[in-house]
């Protein structure tokens, strides 16, 4: 009977370490693709109107953020304008 009870509290508390281990890594997951977001903002600051770093450092990182830009520029394609749209309804010139 005790052994039943304790493997059942073991079971349990295998559960939730497993659900909290998940849960974290997603978590970091998300993290890191904000982060990436942010640096790739913060490499092509002049688009954002942010200051730029030195050229020859953003031409070294450039490479390494293939799949971002391209993230990038699919976000700036598909982004809407809703000032713009606002303004075309009330017919504000």
């Amino acid at each position: 009977m005790s052994l039943q009870i304790f493997k059942t509290i073991k079971d349990f508390i295998s559960g939730m370490d497993y659900v909290h281990r998940e849960k974290a890594a997603s978590i970091t997951l998300w993290e890191e693709k904000e982060l990436e977001n942010i640096f790739t903002i913060l490499l092509m600051g002049s688009f954002s109107g942010i200051p730029a770093p030195p050229a020859f450092i953003a031409a070294e990182l450039f490479p390494l953020l293939t799949s971002e830009l391209k993230i990038f520029n699919e976000r700036a394609e598909n982004s809407f304008d809703t000032l713009a749209e606002m303004t075309g309804i009330l017919s504000i010139d």
